[in-house]
C-alpha cells in the first residue's frame, strides 16, 4: 500500500462506524466515509469536541453542523500550502491519501536533469527535453495538489477541470505555494474533449495525471461513467504523450475497480510502445487511534527508465 504518511498539518485520529475523525491544521472535522465499515469503541474525546461534523440527509446529500468553524484555513505538506474549505457531499477541497502520488511525481521529475540556462549558467550537454522542461498534463484536476507538486519540482503543468470554481481554488492554492508566477496554464474544459484537441494541434506532454470520477456528466450532458470509459480515455491520452515520457499515473475512488485494473490498463497500453515499468496498489491514510491504516482508494504508475 501505498501510505500518505509525512503529513503534520492533517492527521486521521480515528475511524468508526462510517464515519473518519480528523484533523486538518487545528480544526478537528468528521466526516462519512463508506470504507469504514467497523463498529470500534470511540474512546478519543475529540469525537465529542469536533468543530464540525457533516451528516448525511435520508433524501440524499447533507449538510455541515458546525460549532466555531472558519470558512477557510491554510493546511501544510511540506513546502506546499492549501486552503482547506468545507463543502457540499462532505469533502474539504483535497485528498490527504494523494499525498503518496504527489511525493511520486515529484520524485520523478527530480531524476529529469535541469538545463543549465534555467540555472544561471552556461548551457553545456544536451536535456533530453529541448531544455522546455517537464511537460505536466493534469486532467480532472480539482483545487491542483498535483499541480502544485508537479509546479514546485519544476515542470510545466496544463491544469484542466470542467469546474470553473475548482480551477479557481487550485490557481489560489498555487499562490499560497509561491507558485503564482510558474508555468502552469489554466484549463475550463472537458478533459476528453481538450486532449483531442492537444492532439490535433500537436502539444504533446511528458507526463500525464488522471483522476476521473466514477460517475458524471459533462458540460453538454455527456454520461461518463468510469468502468466504460477508462479505457478509451487511456488509449487517447498515450496519443498525447511526448517521444520519451516521464511518467503516467491514474488514480481513482471507485471502491469496485481494483488496482490491479489500473496496472492492466497501462501494461497494455504504454508498456508495449514505451518500455518503463508499471506499478499498482492501494492508497491509505494511517489512522492514530488503531495503528492502522484506512485504503482511501487505487493508484497504478508507469515510469520510463531514463
Amino acid at each position: 500500500m501505498w501510505i500518505a504518511d509525512k503529513w503534520k498539518d492533517y492527521e486521521l485520529i480515528d475511524c468508526s462506524g462510517g464515519e473518519r475523525l480528523e484533523r486538518w491544521g487545528g480544526e478537528i472535522l468528521i466526516r462519512p466515509d463508506p470504507q469504514v465499515i467497523w463498529n470500534t469503541p470511540r474512546e478519543n474525546l475529540l469525537w465529542q469536541q469536533a468543530g464540525a461534523r457533516y451528516q448525511r440527509s435520508q433524501s440524499g446529500g447533507g449538510h455541515w453542523e458546525a460549532n466555531d468553524l472558519p470558512e477557510n484555513w491554510p493546511v501544510e505538506y511540506g513546502d506546499l500550502t492549501f486552503h482547506i474549505k468545507p463543502m457540499n457531499f462532505k469533502h474539504t477541497g483535497l485528498f490527504p491519501e494523494q499525498a503518496a502520488n504527489w511525493d511520486f511525481m515529484r520524485e520523478q521529475i527530480a531524476r529529469v536533469p535541469v538545463p543549465e540556462e534555467t540555472r544561471g549558467g552556461l548551457l553545456s550537454g544536451l536535456f533530453p527535453r529541448g531544455g522546455e522542461g517537464v511537460r505536466v498534463l493534469n486532467l480532472f484536476a480539482y483545487t491542483g495538489g498535483a499541480t502544485v507538486a508537479c509546479a514546485k519540482a519544476g515542470a510545466s503543468v496544463c491544469h484542466v477541470d470542467a469546474a470553473k470554481g475548482m480551477v479557481a481554488w487550485a490557481r489560489e492554492n498555487a499562490r499560497l505555494s509561491g507558485l503564482e508566477k510558474a508555468p502552469i496554464r489554466w484549463i475550463v474544459d472537458d478533459c476528453v474533449k481538450f486532449v483531442e484537441r492537444e492532439i490535433r494541434r500537436g502539444r504533446r506532454y511528458d507526463a500525464i495525471i488522471m483522476d476521473p470520477p466514477s460517475y458524471g456528466r459533462g458540460p453538454g450532458g455527456e454520461l461518463w461513467k468510469i468502468e466504460d470509459q477508462l479505457y478509451d480515455l487511456v488509449k487517447l491520452c498515450v496519443g498525447a504523450l511526448s517521444d520519451r515520457p516521464l511518467f503516467f499515473l491514474i488514480s481513482s475512488y471507485t471502491t469496485g475497480l481494483a488496482p490491479s485494473v489500473t496496472g492492466y490498463l497501462l501494461n497494455v497500453l504504454l508498456k508495449p510502445k514505451f518500455g518503463g515499468t508499471v506499478a499498482w496498489d492501494e492508497l491509505g491514510l494511517p489512522v492514530t487511534e488503531s495503528g492502522l491504516v484506512l485504503p482511501c482508494g487505487a493508484a497504478g504508475r508507469w515510469t520510463a527508465e531514463l
